[in-house]
Order: C-alpha cells, then structure tokens, then sequence
C-alpha cells in the first residue's frame, strides 16, 4: 500500500499543546481524504504516514494535501526494513529508471537505537549509489535528492519533496468572521486567517435586486475555493441596498462610504456573535481607497466591539494579487460584478472622518433596528470539502 510521510513544522514548537495540534491535523487528513479508497492515517514519530490503496489515487492525494494548512512538506515513500542493506536495496530500486547527473542523500533518524547515525547513513548509502549509478554527488545543489527516514518499526525512502501550505490546521485557533467582498484581497485575508488555525466564517453583503446576482454568483464560488483548504464553511449572505438607500436619504454624501463601512461591520458582528465567533476580520490595506486610510478605519473600528483584524495592512495590491493568483482565487475575483461598495458612492469620500461626524450623522438613522433586520434576514449556507449536501437555513 503506498504511503506519504506528512511533515508538520509550526506545531512542533507547540510543547505540551502538540499531541492535541497533531490530532487536529490527523482529523482535518483524514476528513480531506474522504472518498479516495483505502486510506489510512496515522500519526507517527514527529510526522504523519497515510496509505491509500492504489498508485492512482497518488495526484488526488498530492492535490489535497498541498492545500491544508498545518502541513510543511510531505513525500511520497516507499516503506523499508529497518535495517541498512534492505534499506540501500530499496533505494536502489526506486532509481532503477531514474536518471541524474548529481545526486545527495539526506537521512534523518527519529529512532536512535538505529546502530548508524544520520552522517553516517548518508555517506554509506551515497556510496552504494554512486557505485551503482555512477552519478556525481552534490550536496549544494543536487539533481535529484534521496530522503530516508528511520523510525522504530521501519524505515521510509522518499525522491521528491513537496510543498505544503504551512501554518496550523484548520479549526486550531477558533472561529472568526470574514467580511467577504467578489473582490481580490478579501479571499486572501480569509486564507491568511485559515493559515493561522481560525475556522473562518464569511459573510458577504449584496445590493440584489438593485444591482444584478453576479457578486453572490462570484463569493459562493470563492467560498467553495477557501473551503477545500479549511474543509468546512459557513456563508452568510446579507442584503445592504435598501440599507444604501437610507444613508442616502439622511447622510451627506462625503460620508456615506465610511457609514457603509460602520453599517457592515455592525451586522457582521452581530453575526459573529451567534456563530460564536471572537473576531472580525477585513481585506483591508493601508491607503489603498478612500475609506482605508488610518482615520477612516478607526472610525470604522469605533462601531464594533469585537477586535478587527486586518491580514493585509501592511501590503502592497501586487504582494495580494500574487498571493490570490497562488490561492486560487484571483481569476474568480477579475470577473465583472456589481458590487454594493459601488453603489451610490460619492464623487469625493471622506478621507478624514471623525467619531463626531460619523455619530452625528448616524443620529438620522435607526442604527440597532437596520443591524437586527439585516442580521436576522441573513441567509446562511454551509459548505464542506469533500462536497455534501450543501445546508440552507
């Protein structure tokens, strides 16, 4: 049965916590390979084998451990007898076929009782290679690297390392809510949140039907994306262009984008609140449109409770477009919409509000009535990777 030696990194500094870490990603494995036939996970000496039950199943694995975050790198290893020469055998079977102009080996060795050291495995099997394949060793910049690991009940051959995402398993570090826009930044402030643990609930605002369904269309089609990484989400759904209307009606112009903005992230703590979420989180950089200077957001923060983060602060729009074209997400967020960000917005937004202009100007407005209906009419759906019955409430 094929096996994939999954290597974790952050955890491992986790101490005493890192028995529970390790079983979360243990978990989130095992739940992301639901459907590939006959596999098995377990966790082992610093790192995690699965077994699937056939060759073909291998670029299916691949794909879905390359997305969850916890992982660092992970192999695909062909088990061998703790021993020297059945290991040496082994590998010199794996590269019947191979070919490399320079080659290393690199061993680590969990179980010291092994009578060899790491050093020493290295040097031995790097003889035995090179005298069976006559290829020059480079330990700067090899061809190709031979891995080998020793446990206490085998050993594992690895040729090729790939990449995982990094950070801690999804569901590690609680729950926060997302504020979703179609647009770039805002799928890869939820990864960044994703990456570090947080089960991220999204919610998305709309203008339906005063502007057209192609932003919901857009969101539900990224949150399917940021789902095959935490493996379930939670979508909310909120209508905002009546809501648009109203400040219309009683907030001047400079300010609306910002009241907008105190609006939104308003409801989306009530809705936090009930999904028992501890945090709010923005797509939010600095100096990057109106409302996004330093005084606007805290104003903007100055109408929630709960803390506001913001994963992308401090970069620039190419540092996020890059980071959402590896996540996916990019050629989804490009499409054509029409977003309710862009409606009824004013010529020249103010880029300086004060807390005393905003609670002015919101004296005009049934603040607590506008949040509990917007709230409470919210539609919510649950998504889960591998696909499931999708759940409307």
């Amino acid at each position: 049965m094929p096996s994939v030696i999954v290597h974790y990194q952050e955890i491992a500094l986790k101490g005493r916590n890192r028995p529970w870490f390790v079983e979360r990603l243990v978990t989130n494995v095992r739940t992301a390979m639901a459907g590939v036939d006959g596999v098995k996970v377990r966790a082992l000496m610093g790192r995690i084998e699965l077994q699937h039950a056939s060759d073909g199943d291998w670029p299916e694995v691949r794909e879905r451990l390359s997305r969850m975050p916890g992982i660092a790198n992970f192999l695909r290893a062909v088990p061998a007898a703790c021993d020297f020469d059945a290991i040496a055998d082994t590998v010199l079977a794996e590269l019947d076929g191979v070919e490399a102009d320079s080659f290393r080996v690199t061993a680590r060795r969990a179980d010291k009782r092994f009578p060899l050291t790491s050093p020493q495995i290295e040097r031995n099997l790097g003889g035995r290679i090179k005298a069976a394949k006559g290829w020059r060793v480079d330990l700067d910049r090899p061809a190709l690297t031979v891995r080998v690991e020793v446990l206490a009940d085998r050993a594992f051959c690895c040729l090729r390392k790939e990449p995982g995402a990094g950070g801690l398993p999804s569901g590690a570090s609680g729950r926060v809510a997302c504020l979703l826009s179609g647009g770039i930044d805002s799928p890869v402030a939820a990864w960044r949140m994703i990456k570090r643990g947080c089960r991220v609930r999204l919610v998305h605002f709309h203008s339906y039907p005063i502007l057209s369904r192609t932003s919901q269309d857009k969101v539900a089609e990224i949150a399917a994306l940021l789902t095959r990484r935490q493996l379930q989400s939670r979508l909310y759904v909120v209508a905002f262009g009546e809501i648009q209307r109203r400040v219309v009606l009683a907030v001047p112009p400079p300010l609306r984008v910002v009241v907008y903005r105190r609006l939104m992230l308003r409801i989306a703590e009530r809705i936090a609140r009930t999904s028992g979420s501890a945090a709010l989180v923005t797509g939010e950089a600095v100096g990057q449109v109106a409302s996004q200077t330093l005084d606007n957001m805290a104003v903007i923060d100055a109408a929630a409770s709960l803390p506001v983060l913001r994963p992308l602060v401090g970069m620039d729009k190419d540092e996020i477009v890059n980071e959402a074209r590896r996540l996916g997400t990019y050629e989804v967020s490009i499409i054509p919409d029409e977003d309710c960000c862009t409606l009824f917005t004013p010529k020249h937004p103010a880029t300086r509000a004060t807390v005393r202009q905003l609670d002015e100007a919101e004296t005009a407005l049934p603040v607590d009535a506008l949040v509990e209906e917007a709230a409470g009419a919210a539609e919510r759906l649950d998504l889960r990777f591998p696909p499931a019955a999708d759940a409307r409430a």
